[in-house]
């Protein structure tokens, strides 16, 4: 019999990771942000011999060639590892090591976030926007004194090399490591690999029983595909022309009930098939949204939506038409510029520039939601995002910008509508918006300003012209204009929500004297607390009436979902926002319920909420745009008494190419309630 016990202690070579961190670490490419692809029973298989491999360690359980036995049953504290040990003493008949690592696989699609989560949490991994991961360059919380070298990420591939390219004897940790890597088939990505190497490789797996155990759980599951996805799939069902006809809230550009009610009769995968297009396969539920924020970035591309907009503005790629670590450099080079930090360092701006042109509003006058808020975000954004005032240029932007996503992506209109004399001189009107842009931002005109957006372009541009060729900037900058849009919107679903409901503007409206009860908050006057009503509100807008309800995608790997083989090629819409309708996720969810955001409720953690997308793509300002979205909302009800023109009794929507409250919706100022400040 062996153990490994004496591996896990005190002294110097004790670890504070345990063997399934260490995989997942030694998997992580810092250039992509996320983990070298393995398949995934493969991978399964490795998290399963990892989990069982430091159980061995720790003295809980035993191997030899033809068995795994409980040694000890007691729990080892760890979240990853104590359900496995569980269940393994439960069991009342002996098996070899090969029958747990298979048995056990499935579980590790629990196992993986729970050691993602331990692993950020005790600041060794930094998750970025968009579930993306790099090393920390901060200290871990737990560091001891020993200075053990399983303490930072790094030195896992630190170890993987002084075992792999040297003739020392490895320790029992590190032939499992060894043979986990090897089994995941990765090491070529991660060294020069020749013949010499690989032997000592194929030496060092063979040293431990887990390791061997987990390399023939993968090998059986080659002959066994059946382990690896199921072995017939379904036939997707096709939603008939009749559900789509009299889909009400489909109708009304409900898009999110919509969805929602169709899945409710035909599951969370079904297929759309409309005249004149490609079939559309929707998935809408609770377990893909989950599949596609976690793997996604496998199986799906986003190329093929955003190359229509890319050739409108005349650019070669994007970062939404990006995938992988070229998706994930726009976002490291950019996230600085879209922090929330960047944004409550400047709220001095903020305030001056809302309040500016709040004063140009007559009250007692009724104006189209979207002619009052869409200004009123650019008059802040563009300045902020961009230091240009573009209030002059922003309806023809929007309105160029709004045909190309109709054209692009939504294809709901014809190409040659780009070309129309009214588009081509919007067009102009675009491009002269991107070259004052560049124009302002020489390196004599920034000293001593903030850093916008535009400047971390202009960076990344400088820093890599490859990467980002000049002749590439026309969309990212022209782009930043629907940041007013796409806010101002959203607002504007709050704001009715909260007209609607006049107990909950009366809270805001309080929230908001009491901020500037003395004169204007700072940063540290925004606490949780001082703002939760408002945080509640507007998180139940964005559930009630995202302005992002789907996302476009390419299948290019065949997959299978929930049962359903997704073949290469398919067209793909994932209705992230389905799940807002769903009685799974928030009960009763027709009903404005700020509540649901409190404890014990919580309702809005899993990812059954997404107003923000999933995934790699999800939205990278969400930060910034929730802190602004709370600004101006609060400075509304601060400064007026707004109510909608008329009784609505259901809120107009404009669907497409986001959704939009209709512009039949006004707001009525019937009363100013605080000066403007200018």
């Amino acid at each position: 019999m062996m153990t490994h016990e004496t591996a896990v202690g005190t002294g110097p070579g004790a670890s504070t990771l345990s063997l399934p961190e260490e995989l997942l670490l030694a998997l992580l490419d810092e250039e992509s942000g996320y983990f070298r692809q393995v398949p995934g029973w493969n991978l399964n298989c490795a998290m399963a011999g990892a989990a069982l491999g430091e159980l061995s360690l720790r003295g809980r359980i035993d191997t030899d060639l033809e068995s795994l036995t409980l040694v000890d049953a007691t729990d080892t504290g760890r979240p990853v590892l104590d359900p496995i040990l569980r269940e393994i003493s439960t069991e009342t008949e002996t098996h070899d090591a090969r029958y747990w690592v298979e048995r056990l696989a499935p579980q590790s699609e629990s196992m993986i976030p729970l050691a993602l989560d331990g692993l950020v949490r005790r600041q060794i991994l930094d998750l970025h926007p968009g579930d993306f991961y790099t090393f920390t360059k901060r200290p871990p919380q737990d560091e001891t004194p020993q200075g053990d070298v399983h303490l930072a990420g790094e030195s896992v591939r630190a170890r993987l090399t002084r075992i792999i390219f040297s003739d020392e004897i490895p320790g029992p940790r590190d032939v499992i490591i060894t043979g986990l890597i090897n089994t995941c088939r990765v090491f070529h990505l991660m060294f020069q690999i020749d013949e010499e190497v690989e032997e000592r490789i194929q030496f060092v797996s063979q040293m431990d029983l887990i390791g061997q155990a987990i390399a023939a759980a993968v090998s059986q599951s080659i002959i066994a595909p059946s382990l690896r996805q199921p072995s017939l799939t379904k036939p997707i069902p096709t939603v008939s022309l009749r559900d789509l006809v009299f889909n009400r809230e489909l109708r009304e550009g409900r898009l999110p009930a919509g969805f929602a009610i169709l899945a409710e009769k035909y599951g969370p995968v079904f297929e759309l098939r409309l005249p004149f297009r490609q079939n559309m396969i929707v998935l809408a539920g609770l377990k893909t949204n989950e599949w596609a924020h976690r793997m996604g970035r496998v199986f799906l591309r986003s190329k093929e939506y955003f190359e229509g907009v890319d050739k409108a503005y005349g650019v070669s790629r994007s970062m939404h038409s990006v995938d992988g670590a070229d998706h994930f450099r726009f976002r490291k080079s950019l996230q600085p510029a879209y922090s929330r930090r960047t944004l409550t360092r400047r709220l001095d701006e903020v305030y001056d520039l809302a309040r500016s042109h709040m004063a140009s509003w007559d009250v007692g006058a009724a104006m189209p939601v979207q002619e009052m808020l869409r200004p009123l975000l650019n008059a802040q954004s563009s300045p902020l995002l961009a230091s240009i005032n573009t209030q002059a240029e922003i309806a023809d932007a929007l309105e160029y910008k709004i045909r190309v996503l109709n054209v692009g992506i939504v294809k709901i209109l014809p190409r040659f509508m780009l070309k129309t004399p009214s588009m081509r001189r919007r067009a102009k009107a675009m491009q002269k918006i991107v070259d004052r842009m560049q124009r302002t931002h020489t390196a004599a005109q920034r000293v001593g300003m903030h850093e916008d957006v535009v400047d971390a372009y202009l960076a990344l541009n400088a820093s890599d012209p490859q990467f980002l060729p000049e002749s590439d900037l026309s969309l990212p900058l022209g782009a930043i204009l629907m940041t007013a849009m796409y806010m101002g919107d959203q607002i504007g679903f709050a704001l009715y929500w909260l007209v609607q409901n006049p107990e909950l503007y009366e809270r805001v409206t309080a929230e908001a004297d009491a901020l500037w009860a003395e004169g204007d908050p700072s940063e540290e006057d925004f606490t949780r607390d001082r703002i939760d009503v408002t945080h509640r509100v507007l998180m139940e807008a964005l559930r009630m009436s995202p302005i992002v309800a789907m996302s476009m995608r390419t299948v290019m790997n065949t997959c299978v979902v929930e049962g359903y083989e997704l073949p290469v090629g398919s067209q793909l819409m994932i209705a992230q926002t389905a799940t807002h309708y769903s009685e799974e996720s928030f009960p009763d969810p027709w009903t404005f319920d700020i509540d649901r955001y409190l404890p014990p409720r919580n309702e809005h953690l899993g990812r059954g909420y997404a107003p923000f997308g999933l995934g790699t793509h999800s939205c990278l300002g969400s930060r910034w745009a929730d802190m602004q979205m709370a600004i101006n909302l609060l400075m509304l009800t601060h400064h007026f008494k707004i109510e909608l023109d008329r009784p609505y009794e259901r809120l107009p929507m404009d669907p497409l190419p986001s959704q939009s409250p209709s512009n039949k919706l006004k707001f009525r100022l019937v009363q100013q309630r605080h000066e403007l400040r200018v």
